[in-house]
């Protein structure tokens, strides 16, 4: 099967630009990803985790 799909790519022209491009969009999502986490500010992250926690936001049915 993947001999099949191997020759079939081969014969597709500028295919070979695909991989690099998808490895570039995941390293800069996560180079990204990673800039923010370090550069977010302590009390949202504080905020944002106590979420869960919170049940003064939900509403008695």
């Amino acid at each position: 099967m993947l001999k099949f799909v191997k020759n079939h790519m081969d014969s597709i022209s500028g295919i070979e630009i695909y991989p690099i491009i998808s490895l570039l969009i995941f390293f800069g999502f996560f180079v990204g990803l990673f800039w923010w986490v370090f550069t977010a500010k302590k009390d949202y992250i504080d905020k944002v985790s106590n979420i869960p926690l919170d049940n003064q936001n939900q509403t008695e049915l």
